[in-house]
C-alpha cells in the first residue's frame, strides 16, 4: 500500500470519526432540549394546573432544603417536610407528579436498551423484550407471586417483585434461545414468541381464577402497564438498578461492535463469545424485569425506541448507540405517559395503550422494509 493510499484512508477514517461525533452531540442535544420540554409539560399539566413560576420556586426550595438537610445530618428535615406538604400544590408536585416523571425517564430508557441488546445478541432490528414474549413471562411470575404469595407472607417489596420478573424472563429467553438454534427466520420466531406470550397469558389468567377480588384489580391495573401510584422510594431502587445496568451496557460497547461484525471477527479480537452473549442475555432480562416489577409490561417500546435511534443517529455504533437509546427512551416514555394522563382526562389510559399506538407502525415500517429488502 503506497504512503499516499495510507494518508487518503485515514483521511477518510477521520472525516467519519469526526461526523459521527458531531451528529452525536447534535441528537444528543435534540433529546436533551425535548426531555427538558417533557418535563416541563409533565409538571405543569394535569386535573391541578401548576405555573411553571410556582413549580420552579418549589422545586429550588426542595432542593436547598434537600442539600442543606444532607450536609447537616437531618437538621432541615422537618423544614423540607413542611416545605412539600405547604399547599395542595406541592404535594401533588413532589408526591405524585415528579415521582410519576422521575419513574418514566428510567424505566423507558431501561426497558429500550433492553431492547437493543436483544437486538445486538439476535443481530436482528425486530427482537424486543414484549415482542419475544420475555416481558409476559415476567408478567406471569410476578402475577402467581401477587396472587399467591401474598397469602403466606404479606405485603410484598419490591426486590420480591424484580426478583420474580427476572427469573420469569430468563425462562422466556431461555425457551426462545432454544427455538432460536432451530428457526433462522427471525419473523418466524417473532411470530413463536407472540405464541409464548399467549401460553404466559394463560398461565396468568387461570391462576387469577383462585385470586381475592382486591387482587385481581390489582394485577389487571398493573398488567396493562402505569407509571401511576409511583412513589420516591422505588425511583430510587429503579434508578440504582437501571442506571448500573446502563454502565454495564456502557462497559460492554466495545465488544458489541467486535460481535456485530461477526462471532468468527469477535473472537479473533480475544473476546469470549460464550460469556459475552450470558452477559448480554443476564443484561437485558434484568432491565426488562425491573421495567416489569414497577410499572408492568410495556408494549413496542424496546424494539421500536432503538429503530428510531438507529435512524436519528445514521450508526450502530454501540458507543454512540447506548447512551443515546437511553435518552430517546426516556424521551418516548415520558410523552406517551403526558398523553396518557392528560389526552381523556380526569380518565387515564395505560401507558402501553398509548406506546402500541405510536410504536407500533414503527415496527409495521421495520417488517416491511426488511421484506422488500430481501426480494432484492
Amino acid at each position: 500500500m503506497s504512503r499516499q493510499t495510507h494518508i487518503g484512508e485515514n483521511k477518510i477514517h477521520t472525516t467519519l470519526r469526526f461526523g459521527n461525533k458531531s451528529r452525536f452531540m447534535a441528537v444528543l442535544g435534540l433529546l436533551i432540549g425535548l426531555l427538558i420540554l417533557g418535563l416541563v409539560l409533565n409538571v405543569n399539566i394535569g386535573s391541578v394546573s401548576i405555573h411553571a413560576g410556582d413549580v420552579f420556586r418549589m422545586i429550588g426550595d426542595g432542593m436547598r432544603y434537600s442539600i442543606a438537610n444532607v450536609i447537616t445530618g437531618g437538621k432541615y428535615h422537618e423544614v423540607l417536610q413542611e416545605t412539600i406538604h405547604a399547599s395542595t400544590e406541592s404535594q401533588i408536585l413532589f408526591s405524585i407528579r415528579i415521582p410519576r416523571m422521575l419513574l418514566s425517564i428510567v424505566l423507558g430508557g431501561a426497558l429500550s436498551i433492553s431492547g437493543y441488546l436483544l437486538q445486538v445478541f439476535f443481530r436482528n432490528p425486530i427482537a424486543g423484550p414484549f415482542e419475544l414474549g420475555i416481558s409476559s413471562g415476567a408478567k406471569m411470575v410476578v402475577g402467581i407471586t401477587l396472587i399467591f404469595l401474598t397469602k403466606y407472607i404479606g405485603n410484598i417489596g419490591a426486590m420480591t417483585l424484580i426478583g420474580a420478573a427476572f427469573f420469569g424472563s430468563l425462562l422466556i429467553t431461555g425457551i426462545v434461545l432454544l427455538f432460536s438454534q432451530k428457526v433462522n427466520n427471525m419473523s418466524m420466531l417473532l411470530v413463536i414468541g407472540i405464541m409464548v406470550g399467549y401460553v404466559c397469558s394463560a398461565v396468568t389468567d387461570f391462576c387469577v381464577t383462585f385470586a381475592d377480588d382486591h387482587d385481581i384489580v390489582n394485577l389487571t391495573n398493573w398488567s396493562m402497564g402505569s407509571f401511576s401510584g409511583a412513589n420516591w422510594e422505588q425511583v430510587k431502587t429503579a434508578s440504582i438498578m437501571c442506571l448500573l445496568g446502563l454502565l454495564a451496557a456502557c462497559l460492554l460497547s466495545k465488544p458489541m461492535g467486535a460481535y456485530a461484525l461477526g462471532e468468527g471477527y469477535a473472537k479473533s479480537m480475544g473476546i469470549n463469545v460464550k460469556l459475552f452473549r450470558l452477559l448480554l442475555i443476564l443484561l437485558s432480562s434484568i432491565l426488562s424485569a425491573c421495567v416489569t416489577a414497577f410499572a408492568g409490561p410495556i408494549s413496542f417500546v424496546g424494539i421500536a425506541v432503538p429503530h428510531i435511534t438507529r435512524t436519528l443517529m445514521k450508526t450502530s455504533k454501540p458507543i454512540y448507540m447506548i447512551p443515546t437509546t437511553f435518552l430517546c427512551g426516556s424521551v418516548f416514555c415520558v410523552f406517551c405517559d403526558l398523553i396518557a394522563r392528560t389526552i381523556l382526562a380526569p380518565t387515564e389510559l395505560k401507558i402501553g395503550t398509548v406506546t402500541a399506538v405510536f410504536g407500533a407502525p414503527v415496527v409495521i415500517y421495520m417488517m416491511v422494509k426488511r421484506k422488500q429488502l430481501q426480494e432484492v
